[in-house]
């Protein structure tokens, strides 16, 4: 008899390509510009006023499992004052451990088996398996390099009467895209003519560069009420590590992302959602410094890479960049990966993980790297991959 294993769900899944490339990463000391998880924190006045909920003694137990009034009504104004949204702040919002949680429950409580649900590759990790554990059928739409768009024939052929949702990033990981608003319409017109909802990730929202403009699908005419937007804390103020997400949108589809994350975590850290309140009450003059500051950490990355010889379009949006190493390199993106952690001592991630097989040749050539990182480990990263040239 053999002894018990995992479920079926699960067998295929394996480990994160961020688990892989950081342990790998701590092996070889190198410059971690894989995963983006920034090495600086967050705005003060948000950590001080998450230790303040510590010491009162009114947040140390469970918050409310929807969340808690304050960040709800932050959110819900935040949608309201940047791009005219009307989000119900009691029910139309719904606080979570984390804006991956936020996709996997909004996957589970609308997604039902036998479903087919677009997939715009290069894809975040976490949307294929979520798919494929509700019991749904991912349908892939791949984006093109060097410019990294669709083509719309592509993206129409994807419908059909069996397409229940589709997964929409902008601005894209790991691309560093931002959609335009034509190419939100067109998505937004299939998802009319075909009765699909959106997943829309919206995390890097205010993370835009130049003259590039976030457009919400969700305010595209008709949209609202067939769309769930994601955001995230971690993006949005710098706190990866307190894992504080939310989904807003019409009240009907909020609430199957709520009846499916209240028998998972049930409730989100309580003292972090205080401070992530206390985030959005800062005003706009924050998005303006954050911006700025992103602004410098963009071209020092460019710079960087211009140094190593590698090719790379300015991003958009984001705080990654695509870069083309065909120029020193051989191999596909996993061995340069490799190479690159190894022998130069910086990391960063292989893209190919976020195609699926067939297509991940489309990225061969290319890696992500990304610049949430202080000035200093940015120009580490810099001195080392100069040995790229030879």
């Amino acid at each position: 008899m053999s002894a018990p294993g995992y479920a079926r769900r699960v067998a295929g899944f394996g480990t994160t390509i961020f688990a892989e490339i950081n342990n790998l990463s701590l092996q070889h000391g190198a410059v971690n510009l894989g995963q983006g998880r920034p090495d600086f924190d967050g705005p003060q006045e948000v950590v001080e006023a998450a230790i303040n909920a510590l010491r009162s003694g009114n947040c140390n137990q469970y918050a409310p499992g929807r969340g808690i009034p304050q960040l709800m009504e932050g959110i819900a104004q935040h949608a309201a004052v940047f791009y005219d949204l009307e989000v119900d702040p009691e029910n139309g919002v719904l606080v979570t451990p984390g804006a991956t949680e936020a996709i996997f429950c909004s996957i589970m409580g609308l997604i039902d088996p036998g479903d087919e649900v677009i997939v715009i590759e290069p894809f975040y990790d976490s949307y294929v398996p979520g798919i494929e554990m509700a019991g749904a059928t991912p349908i892939y739409v791949s984006l093109h390099p060097p410019d990294w768009v669709f083509e719309p024939d592509e993206l129409r052929a994807a419908f059909s009467d069996r397409t229940r949702a589709i997964m929409n990033n902008t601005p894209k990981n790991p691309t560093g895209r931002v959609f335009t608003r034509a190419e939100l319409q067109l998505i937004a017109d299939l998802c009319l003519k075909h009765d699909v909802i959106v997943i829309a990730a919206e995390v890097y929202e205010p993370l835009l560069f130049d003259n590039a403009r976030h457009v919400p699908i969700a305010s595209l005419p008709g949209m609202f009420e067939r769309t769930v937007t994601v955001g995230s804390a971690g993006k949005t103020f710098g706190m990866t590590g307190w894992k504080i997400g939310w989904v807003y949108g019409p009240p009907d589809l909020i609430t199957g992302a709520w009846r499916s994350i209240q028998f998972t975590s049930f409730a989100t850290n309580h003292p972090a959602q205080v401070g992530v309140a206390h985030g959005f009450a800062m005003g706009s003059s924050y998005y303006e410094e954050y911006q700025a500051l992103y602004h410098g950490k963009r071209a020092l990355m460019m710079d960087v890479l211009a140094g190593a010889g590698m090719k790379s379009i300015l991003p958009q949006g984001t705080y990654f960049v695509m870069a083309d190493f065909s120029d020193l390199f051989d191999g596909d993106d996993v061995a340069f990966t490799q190479h690159m952690i190894t022998e130069i001592g910086v990391s960063c991630i292989p893209p190919s993980v976020f195609f699926t097989p067939e297509h991940r040749h489309i990225t061969k050539d290319h890696v992500r790297f990304t610049f949430c990182k202080n000035d200093d480990t940015l120009l580490q990263a810099a001195e080392r991959m100069r040995k790229l040239r030879g």
